[in-house]
Parts: C-alpha cells; structure tokens; sequence
C-alpha cells in the first residue's frame, strides 16, 4: 500500500516556496536560535498550504484528543528544558478526526516560535493514504469542485445508453441535453450533502476549531 509522509510533504513544500526564511536572530528571542534545526522550521503560509492540499487541521494542541505518545512527551519536556522555558505554544498538524477521536494518522506536533513561524518537535502514527492529496483535491476550493462536477457528470453522461432521456434529436444534440441534466442533478445532490452535513472548503477549515 502506498503512503504519504507528510512531514516529507510539508519539506518539499517549504524548499518550493518563495517565503524568506533567513531570519534575524532576535526574530526568537525566547528561544535558543543556535539550538533550533533550520530543517525544522516553517512558516505558517507552508503549513497552510500543506493543510489545505491535504484537508488537514492545524490547531492548539488543547483542541487534540488523540495521547501524545511517550517519546513525543519526552521531546517536548527536552525542548523545553534545552529553551528554559516552562510553557510551550504547542500546534498539531492532523486529519480532522484526530480532534475528536482517538486514532493514529501521522499527526506532526509544532512549537510557536513567533513572527508567524513553528518548530517541528515530533511527528509520530502512520503515514496517510498515498492518494489523500489526489481524493481531497476537489474540496479544496469552490472551484475545484466545480471542476470536479463537470468532469464527473460528463463522464457519467458517457456511460448512459441513447435515448433514454431524449428522443428523435441528433446525437450531439442528445448528449448535450443529458449531460445538463446529469450535471444540474449532480451538483443538487452535492448541495443537498454538502449542507446537510456542514461541509466546508480546505481553504475555510484547515485552522478552525470547530467540526465543520
């Protein structure tokens, strides 16, 4: 089975990114600056852009209902010490389910540095589904899946026999009516779930606290 490791992920997006991380050592002024890894660093328009690829949360690691496992503990009472510092802002990068629900979807957990910038501490659980990115792909912006709809309805019009919706027209003049058809019911289905059930865009929910 194939996996994504987000961390990597987020690294291949942080060395494609125009954001300037050549910083001034008073930029973290609570924090050791010659004791922080630059690998580990990102900018938080990077993990914004990795959330919303990714339908992933970033959130206040109060918001996390997973356990912190004893490694990750361990990290983090070391952070802190090597800092002297006694509270830490600390995030988590995960599916959505992993701020209700107990599970082990390759969370990432991070340390406010400021200016906009977090500190990778530890990333632990398993890596996500190979092809997330691809399946989230079209809830990551009303356009997406406006895209997404009229590809799927055009396939699906594909695979309906002729003439079972239209009779005596050309061809083309046929598939044309079914596939406005195929398309308006699609997108009223889609309605119909997407409120029913609250969903929300990538872009809207990749750092909200709340369900939907």
């Amino acid at each position: 089975m194939y996996l994504t490791n987000i961390e990597k992920e987020l690294k291949k997006i942080k060395s494609q990114s125009s954001i300037n991380y050549k910083f001034k050592i008073d930029s973290f002024y609570d924090f050791n600056l010659n004791l922080l890894e630059s690998k580990n660093i990102f900018h938080i328009n990077d993990i914004k852009k990795t959330c919303i690829d990714y339908r992933l949360r970033f959130l206040n690691s109060k918001y996390f209902k997973g356990n912190f496992p004893l490694e990750t503990k361990e990290k983090i009472n070391n952070f802190k010490y090597t800092h002297r510092l006694n509270n830490l802002d600390l995030k988590v990068m995960a599916p959505s389910k992993l701020f209700k629900l107990e599970n082990a979807d390759d969370p990432l957990l991070f340390c406010s540095l400021g200016n906009d910038y977090f500190y990778l501490i530890d990333k632990w659980g398993n890596d996500l589904n190979f092809f997330r990115k691809i399946f989230m792909w079209p809830f990551k912006n009303f356009t997406n899946i406006l895209i997404f709809l009229i590809i799927l309805s055009f396939i699906t019009t594909l695979l309906i026999p002729n003439g079972v919706f239209v009779y005596q027209n050309s061809p083309l003049t046929e598939f044309f009516i079914t596939y406005l058809f195929i398309l308006k019911s699609i997108i009223a289905v889609f309605i119909f779930f997407g409120f029913s059930l609250g969903k929300n865009f990538n872009t809207e929910i990749w750092n909200r606290k709340y369900f939907n």
